[in-house]
């Protein structure tokens, strides 16, 4: 298996983060000037969540274009610091820091749900095992299930906002699903990526995984999605509760 990365991945990859981080900053714009914040104190939140995120996916570039998470047979594997330091710091930052909630709490559950169209991205895994650079026990249910979560966010975001029946079940049934996928994704990646821990895919070892420029999926845009999920699942969670309290017979209400 060729293990030099195919030359569209670049730009792929580049353009590809780059809208998602748009997306994510442009949303956030959006949702706290639709808020009403006092134009200072939507200012402060927008630039600190901006200067944040910006600050996460440059620190990714760097160390992925470095090769700090490029794996080897023989070595220790490092890129599950850059999965998991962003998610676990992610959660501290939303119970300890009031402002981060309150923006989350602002932000549509629509928006929150539908920018995960970003994960169609994920198709590029199918391309790169039909192309016989990625093992098929990675690329075909990280690929698969990725464009499913992607291609129905705005489908599951639309149909919340309108208060379709059934639509929080279906909200929370696609945020499960997104997760399992992730979990799914980064174990069969983590597996088949070489390392002293690989166990699967001896004959193609999943070694793009962890090089640049592919490896921002798991260490900027797969902790960005769980972030994502579980910001859409307390938002839900939230919104129950209120509805609940305020109507005991008929909980319901949209966030």
């Amino acid at each position: 298996m060729n293990n030099l990365a195919p030359s569209y991945l670049f730009p792929y990859m580049l353009l590809g983060s780059i809208a998602v981080v748009a997306a994510v900053v442009f949303g956030l714009h959006r949702a706290l000037r639709l808020a009403g914040f006092p134009v200072q104190d939507r200012r402060r939140a927008f630039w600190t969540v901006s200067v944040l995120l910006l600050a996460w996916y440059f620190a990714a570039l760097l160390l992925s274009w470095l090769g700090f998470y490029r794996g080897t047979p023989s070595g220790i594997p490092t890129i599950q610091y850059g999965l998991l330091i962003p998610i676990v710091a992610g959660v501290v930052l939303f119970w300890r820091w009031p402002l981060l909630k309150r923006i989350v709490e602002l932000v549509p559950q629509r928006w929150i749900v539908s920018v995960q169209a970003f994960r169609v991205l994920g198709a590029i895994f199918l391309v790169l095992y039909a192309a016989g650079r990625m093992p098929g026990a990675f690329a075909w249910p990280a690929g698969v299930n990725d464009v499913i979560v992607g291609l129905f966010a705005p489908l599951v975001g639309i149909a919340y906002a309108r208060g379709l029946r059934w639509s929080s079940v279906l909200l929370r049934a696609w945020n499960l699903f997104g997760i399992a996928d992730l979990v799914v994704a980064a174990s069969t990646g983590f597996l088949t990526s070489p390392s002293r821990l690989q166990i699967l895919a001896f004959d193609k070892p999943n070694v793009l995984i962890g090089s640049f420029p592919l490896v921002m999926v798991p260490v900027f845009l797969l902790p960005l999605a769980v972030l994502l999920h579980l910001a859409s699942l307390e938002k839900l969670r939230a919104t129950e509760s209120r509805s609940a309290h305020l109507n005991p017979v008929f909980a319901g209400g949209r966030g």
